[in-house]
């Protein structure tokens, strides 16, 4: 049975931790192959899942010593159908592997959960087709009809919200809103944009939001930007009503464009105290963001430096300074 899915404890303002690059931390910082980026088929291997382990222990490490929240995601970006061929699986399989991930988490969430250190458990979804070079539009009913069967194995589980993850067009996030709010799940929706501040669809950030909040009576229960440098998106955040709806932030570690990323054959882990320095900026901008954490090329060094740089713009954090000693206490 799932512990916050009828109240997101994120929601109060507290502070609240993510991971950071799964999948390139382990694949570049610790030569560990993941078929196809999809991170749950490591689940299956015990050297696989033991890195998993490892990985995440160290970002719930620093959330208790920095008496943090924690938003704990399920490696299920790419375990929905439009991956099965490439993965060699049918929908029972990944079925069994959205389950999987979740109870990976939950066991994670047993070891660390603490009365003061909530841990939610969120399953990432990724969108139909490539995030960083969109198939083509999809339309907000292909969208729900297509989401709708993931939803339904994750609805199942003990997971208590579901993120939309790297999503590119406003169309998918409206369908796939729908479709969790049909299978009784809280959904957050996370853009990425190009450098232009723009989402790969052309779409403006502030048009996808109002669209999605408009179309579905404000479904989402917050929005997020990832894999995204803090430089692509800073000059087009403009104090209206839609910036207020961003609550989270898990930005690349790189400056490079998508395009640069999917040719990269060498990791742009870009510069830890940078990142954090950025993040102070705009959290100086919008204090009402209370969810930090990184994507591609970030790793426990990144997010330590957040937090660390951020501390003081994190009212409910009680001035604590984040360290490295987190690192490690990892091991």
């Amino acid at each position: 049975m799932s512990e916050f899915r009828n109240m997101l404890p994120q929601l109060d303002g507290g502070p609240f931790l993510t991971d950071a690059g799964l999948e390139t931390d382990l694949i570049f910082n610790h030569g560990i192959e993941i078929p196809e980026f999809a991170a749950h088929t490591l689940l299956d291997d015990p050297a696989g899942r033991a890195a998993m382990t490892h990985y995440f222990r160290g970002f719930l490490e620093l959330a208790r010593l920095t008496r943090s929240g924690f938003i704990l995601d399920c490696a299920t970006w790419k375990a929905h159908r439009h991956w099965a061929a490439d993965l060699g699986v049918g929908p029972e399989g990944l079925r069994r592997a959205n389950e999987e991930a979740v109870r990976f988490a939950v066991e994670l969430r047993h070891q660390y959960a603490q009365r003061n250190m909530p841990v939610v458990i969120s399953a990432q979804i990724g969108p139909k087709g490539d995030a960083y070079a969109p198939d083509g539009k999809i339309s907000a009913a292909e969208a729900e009809d297509y989401h709708a069967e993931q939803l339904h194995w994750l609805a199942a589980t003990e997971v208590d919200m579901v993120s939309a993850m790297t999503h590119t067009q406003s169309s998918e996030a409206i369908g796939i809103a729908r479709a969790a709010k049909a299978a009784g799940l809280p959904i957050v929706i996370s853009f990425t944009v190009e450098t232009d501040g723009h989402l790969p669809t052309g779409e403006s950030l502030k048009s996808a939001i109002e669209t999605v909040d408009a179309t579905t009576g404000s479904i989402p229960a917050y929005y997020m930007i990832n894999c995204a440098h803090p430089d692509h998106f800073a000059d087009v955040l403009i104090d209206e009503p839609w910036l207020r709806r961003i609550r989270g932030l898990r930005c690349n570690a790189s400056r490079k464009s998508h395009a640069e990323l999917d040719e990269s054959e060498h990791l742009d882990c870009g510069d830890p105290l940078e990142l954090g320095e950025q993040y102070r900026m705009l959290i100086s901008q919008m204090p009402w963001i209370n969810v930090l954490g990184g994507c591609c090329g970030s790793d426990l060094r990144h997010v330590t430096a957040i937090v660390d740089a951020v501390s003081e713009e994190c009212a409910n954090s009680g001035g604590q300074r984040w360290r490295q000693r987190a690192i490690a206490a990892a091991g």
